[in-house]
């Protein structure tokens, strides 16, 4: 049965490491494992936190990057757009020149994501201010501000998995 269960969020990866996966479910210990791995947690519950959070990432590793308008939670993001984060510029003309005004909106879950899973997203959402595809420079640039990038992904990935299932309830597991 616990070849049936689906892993959305884990989709590409090998088939080996997904067996993994489904066996530390079969155990219940997805949770607890991440837990162990993750432990610290962020004050970054404010809008103006956020902000601050970001901007000081930006400053200490992409100088040159556009400024941002914006930084904010938005609670609807993972249910509508099915992102986790998101990056937009919007372009005015005011008086005769051309403004692009960015702004980076990141989940609401993330208030009570653990520490590494917000800079995580963070760097990703970033790293769209000078690169819009995930191509190598995006992941280089990731793993500039974050050498533990891919891992950390991954291990969101898991966390993600273990919150819908807590969601859906015994019912739903193996």
């Amino acid at each position: 049965m616990t070849g049936d269960l689906r892993l959305p969020y884990l989709q590409g990866y090998p088939p080996e490491l997904l067996v993994q996966v489904r066996e530390l479910i079969k155990a219940g210990r997805l949770a607890e494992t991440l837990a162990q791995r993750h432990r610290e947690a962020h004050d970054v519950r404010t809008e103006r936190a956020l902000y601050d959070y970001v901007h000081e990432l930006k400053a200490s590793h992409m100088k040159s990057a556009p400024p941002l308008a914006k930084v904010a939670y938005d609670p609807k993001l993972h249910i509508v757009r099915n992102a986790l984060g998101t990056h937009s510029a919007v372009s005015r003309v005011q008086g005769g020149r051309l403004k692009a005004k960015r702004e980076i909106r990141i989940a609401a879950l993330f208030k009570e994501a653990p520490a590494d899973f917000l800079r995580m997203i963070v760097v990703h959402e970033l790293a769209h201010l000078k690169e819009s595809d995930h191509g190598k420079a995006f992941y280089a640039l990731c793993l500039h501000m974050e050498p533990d990038y891919h891992q950390l992904e991954f291990d969101l990935r898991l966390w993600l998995t273990a919150q819908e299932l807590a969601k859906a309830g015994p019912a739903a597991r193996p």
